[in-house]
């Protein structure tokens, strides 16, 4: 099937609310708005010229995304058949502690940005922070100084369309970073193949790892879980100071609320879901192989020897090797997999293996399958424990078990 208009985008539930068919149409011809169903979608206010039109669909992202090609990763670098192109890895925060527990993923993108901006890399940084009028909505927003950018560090969970003034920022010929989802990172890559300015003005593209996009409605009914409606709210906080940090909310008139990231998204006594549109349901690049830096969470065992990369793959939990304590042999070279029973396997880097990919959810907080231990090179039935903070690791040989505890990097 053929996609010929945006309303057909929004029909099969391909649209990300990304944004990207605004800044390019105009606002005159196309706006996104908050519609009933707590997503922001494209309302189309007049016909779009068809050559626009056929540029637009070419950048949506709910019709069009391209692979990473392996260019990116360098002569050093490998192109994974499941993480992309990867150049470098690195256990990573900000140096700035408000950042680093404010902001998500250790305040790393916050620092990048603030980075980008001092060094005159960029002159604006676009990316997402709390709608000031609603607060437990999100906004597009440009910042040009690193104060602008600090005041827009914080978990944002639900809709929000940050691509809106990409058009405009390249019509004034400003050079600027793009710090969003995977998806919305997908749609400025699009843009670079109908529009040659995103090669010299868009020189960073900085994401996250994606669990996908809850609607407005989620927030609103943890507000009023509180007895809050939507007009009393003064701030609405996913998450921070902490790791992950509680969701808090407060009353215009003082009050305050905090729930545990256990108690939101795991507890099935609440009365709300993490209800994500149906377009991340089916995201073929959750992790963001198309962006230049992904900053995902990391988990690292207790004894600081292991830093595993873990996120949601489909319906399944997925894990990653992205820094050892001792990375080096005792000759000085990088840790291979000596101990694979495959003899072809046994020159690969430990750091980059996958040690799981298909742990399905069995309960609450609660994975199993199967995973792989470089240590001795054997694959283990598995079972996964996450608790707050704590990620609980249990592999068993028939009878016999052992479990590794790791801790959410901050």
């Amino acid at each position: 099937m053929k996609i010929r208009t945006l309303e057909t985008v929004v029909q099969h539930g391909l649209c990300t609310g990304c944004g990207i068919c605004e800044s390019m149409s105009g606002r005159e011809s196309v706006e996104m708005r908050l519609t009933s169903f707590g997503q922001i979608r494209p309302k189309v206010k007049r016909p779009i010229d068809p050559a626009r039109l056929d540029e637009v669909l070419k950048v949506c992202p709910g019709v069009e995304i391209t692979g990473p090609r392996p260019f990116p990763a360098g002569e050093a670098g490998v192109l994974d058949p499941v993480w992309g192109p990867i150049k470098s890895l690195h256990r990573v925060w900000a140096s700035d502690e408000e950042i680093r527990f404010r902001a998500a993923a250790g305040g790393a993108l916050t620092a990048l940005g603030r980075y980008l901006l001092r060094s005159g890399e960029v002159q604006a940084v676009l990316h997402v922070a709390a709608s000031k009028s609603e607060p437990a909505l999100t906004d597009a927003k440009i910042s040009t100084t690193v104060e602008d950018v600090v005041e827009g560090a914080q978990s944002r969970y639900g809709p929000a369309a940050p691509l809106v003034h990409v058009k405009a920022l390249l019509d004034q010929g400003l050079r600027f970073a793009v710090i969003a989802k995977p998806c919305d990172i997908a749609a400025i890559r699009n843009l670079g193949r109908v529009d040659a300015r995103v090669g010299t003005q868009i020189p960073y593209c900085l994401t996250i790892f994606c669990g996908g996009v809850p609607t407005s409605h989620t927030a609103y009914r943890i507000a009023a879980y509180h007895g809050l409606s939507p007009d009393e709210l003064g701030l609405f906080r996913w998450r921070g100071h902490g790791w992950p940090g509680p969701t808090h909310i407060e009353s215009k008139n003082g009050r305050s609320f905090d729930l545990s990231y256990d108690t939101t998204w795991y507890d099935p006594r609440v009365p709300w879901t993490y209800d994500i549109q149906f377009r991340c349901k089916i995201c073929p690049d959750a992790i963001g192989e198309l962006a230049d830096v992904a900053c995902p969470d990391g988990w690292v065992m207790e004894n600081g020897k292991v830093t595993v990369q873990v996120s949601s793959c489909g319906d399944a939990l997925c894990g990653r090797i992205v820094a050892l304590k001792k990375p080096l042999d005792k000759h000085g070279n990088p840790k291979l997999d000596k101990d694979n029973p495959d003899p072809a396997l046994r020159n690969r880097p430990v750091i980059g293996l996958t040690l799981f990919t298909s742990m399905k959810q069995t309960g609450n907080n609660q994975w199993e399958g199967r995973i792989y231990v470089p240590d001795d090179g054997n694959t283990y039935d598995a079972m996964v424990y996450v608790s707050g903070g704590i990620m609980k690791v249990k592999g068993c040989v028939v009878v016999l078990c052992k479990s590794k505890k790791f801790v959410r990097i901050e």
